[in-house]
């Protein structure tokens, strides 16, 4: 399989040339050490295990962004996306209503784009 060709670091002014994510070593340490690790933020064992059950449920197979394309695209879910930024609060964290079935590269995106504290 090909590799992508290496680009620089997404942190602004650094100079480093990475493949395969968008930061270098130092500045994804930096990143993470801002934002706290993912079981600090939530996503722990009790996440994990939501998670897969929700997935799990015939209705949540599929990455919803992708069905609503134009045309709709078939992809199979593999995350569990907060529909509105929870920036914390458990109570909109834990609420299934807000959360729809994604697929990586669509939640990404949506993340990348959006409000969500990145």
């Amino acid at each position: 399989m090909p590799t992508a060709a290496p680009h620089p670091c997404a942190q602004p002014g650094c100079p480093e040339l990475v493949s395969g994510r968008p930061r270098c070593d130092k500045h994804t340490i930096e990143q993470e050490r801002r934002r706290g690790s993912a079981a600090s933020r939530g996503y722990d064992r009790r996440w994990q295990a939501a998670r897969r059950v929700f997935l799990s449920r015939p209705e949540n197979a599929l990455c919803r962004p992708c069905q609503q394309k134009n045309p709709p695209q078939v992809t199979a879910a593999t995350v569990v996306d907060h529909i509105k930024a929870h920036k914390g609060d458990q109570v909109l964290f834990w609420d299934e209503s807000n959360w729809q079935p994604s697929c990586a590269p669509c939640h990404d995106a949506r993340v990348d784009e959006g409000d969500f504290g990145r």
